[in-house]
């Protein structure tokens, strides 16, 4: 038999406790939704997963791609599109109250999805070109699809159908930019890809220019270029992702923060309070609840 959790059978507190969803059954997708946005603050950063939420009351500030300086204020009735490992952030403005819904669904996924729909057969995952929009017919599905994946009576079979056909109809309404191949970005991708595949442990900078085949002069400003953060901030995102996908697992939270290569759980729970705007407990917690 499926245990099926959601975000919603967790311990109430108060508005500001960002609530998370997942279920076992489908492992691909994940939702997150905060009612009272004002005390919940991210730092610049990415994930590794494609992620699409809509702002549902007040208002925010949004910043979408490694070049963006300045921050866009968007209110109730947006969308924001944020692909994997893009640069962003989205936060309150002032101590205005605002409110979001947040879905996440793993690349592999969505890139078998796009094979699927016509797009980019045999190629890797392409991403849109929109950072976001009021088009009414998204929000509602954004909002639709939350509450199907929530719903603690909700059968899996119909949760899965409804991930497929609003991201379909997504592909539809914003069709994703060509692949292109750019070359002066293999290296510092290479750097990337270096520090994900050995990010608990312990990272000189030598060694990752070693790997990418770049001074290091070079690699702090391409990396910056490409991605908008320095590689010890990418190193500190990818410890968070790793540390979220061992807390699904539902492993302590003290031995995921030695396991990811932070010094211990208080780091852990700083750098998670940074990146996720939640404390390690409490997205754990949604593994939990059922």
């Amino acid at each position: 038999m499926t245990t099926h959790t959601n975000a919603h059978a967790l311990p109430q507190h108060d508005a500001t406790t960002p609530k998370f969803w997942r279920d076992a059954a489908l492992p691909f997708v994940e939702a997150r939704s905060v009612q009272d946005g004002r005390k919940v603050c991210y730092t610049r950063h990415t994930h590794d997963t494609f992620s699409i939420g809509a702002v549902t009351g007040g208002r925010s500030t949004y910043l979408n791609g490694a070049k963006g300086k300045s921050l866009e204020p968007i209110g109730a009735g947006a969308v924001v599109v944020v692909n994997p490992e893009e640069l962003h952030a989205c936060n309150p403005v002032a101590d205005e109250a605002w409110s979001y819904c947040m879905i996440y669904v793993d690349v592999p996924w969505l890139t078998n999805l796009q094979h699927e729909l016509g797009f980019s057969h045999n190629l890797g995952y392409r991403g849109f070109a929109t950072t976001w929009t009021t088009a009414p017919h998204l929000y509602a599905g954004v909002n639709r699809l939350y509450a199907t994946l929530t719903d603690p009576h909700g059968d899996p079979l119909h949760k899965h159908g409804a991930v497929l056909d609003f991201f379909a109809d997504l592909h539809r309404a914003l069709n994703p930019a060509p692949s292109r191949a750019d070359e002066a970005n293999h290296k510092p991708l290479r750097a990337a890809d270096y520090i994900r595949e050995n990010c608990t442990r312990a990272l000189r900078l030598d060694e990752i220019c070693a790997a990418a085949d770049l001074s290091p002069s070079y690699l702090i400003r391409a990396f910056k270029q490409h991605y908008g953060m320095t590689p010890h901030a990418w190193l500190v995102n990818r410890r968070v992702d790793y540390s979220r996908a061992q807390l699904k697992r539902g492993r302590a939270i003290a031995d995921v923060a030695i396991d990811a290569g932070f010094a211990d759980q208080a780091h852990l729970q700083r750098a998670f309070r940074q990146y996720v705007a939640a404390t390690p407990g409490q997205y754990r917690g949604a593994a939990r609840a059922g």
